[in-house]
């Protein structure tokens, strides 16, 4: 059994990814801000699954940390949490860009800051950071999603560079730059387009790549794409 942390996790990829980790046996610790929604995934995933109403851009470690401190150890942390903003570039405002970076990257580098005593305490941990071929260097860019490509690129720059700096401490960092996956968040960025991955069918390999992933791949962002978009 590994202790698990997730977040973004009352929907879509991230709340089908929880479901399956916690049904295969391991403690999930799953985190959103909407609490109706993950009560309503702790009844679906049983008493596997626990969960927190947390927001990852407060500063306020505690509720977080009155968890983890009695396991000890985090094995895996999916830092899934993410905020897609649909704007054009000269519309998209000072503030606009302090909530996409909030979430998307400045929330999962506080998290790693506050559960890095927690991970290294682990026999090998494994940071998984998701990503976005809109943030992978090289892939199709789409107007509108400017800011959000931007976060995860620095989310991938993250991984590697992390990976380097962590790679003495027995914890693996890798991030998933995902293609279209049918969620809610794909509907707000291309309305009426059907995905050839479902939730629940990228769910289950997050769930897969989460475990096992970092004993074959350490500092890498790996594309995770059927179609773009």
């Amino acid at each position: 059994m590994k202790n698990i942390i997730i977040t973004g996790a009352s929907r879509g990829i991230g709340r089908d990814t929880a479901l399956q980790l916690a049904q295969d046996g391991h403690r999930v610790l799953a985190l959103s801000r909407n609490e109706a929604a993950l009560k309503a995934l702790q009844q679906e995933a049983g008493d596997n699954l626990h969960y927190l109403a947390y927001d990852i851009t407060s500063p306020d470690a505690r509720p977080l940390l009155e968890i983890v401190e009695p396991w000890g150890t985090v094995d895996v942390l999916i830092n899934n949490a993410g905020y897609l903003l649909n704007k054009p570039f000269h519309e998209t405002t000072g503030t606009d860009w302090e909530t996409v970076m909030g979430v998307n990257f400045h929330g999962p580098v506080h998290l790693l800051q506050m559960l890095r005593p927690f991970l290294q305490a682990a026999e090998k941990a494994h940071v998984l950071n998701i990503g976005s071929m809109g943030g992978y260097q090289g892939s199709s860019k789409f107007p509108g999603l400017l800011a959000y490509s931007v976060s995860k690129a620095a989310i991938a720059t993250l991984t590697e560079c992390l990976a380097e700096e962590w790679k003495d401490s027995g914890v693996c960092v890798n991030c998933l730059a995902l293609g279209a996956v049918q969620t809610e968040m794909l509907a707000a960025a291309f309305p009426g387009m059907q995905a050839p991955v479902s939730s629940a069918q990228m769910g289950g390999f997050l769930s897969y790549f989460a475990l096992q992933g970092h004993h074959f791949f350490n500092g890498k962002v790996l594309p995770v794409s059927v179609s773009t978009p």
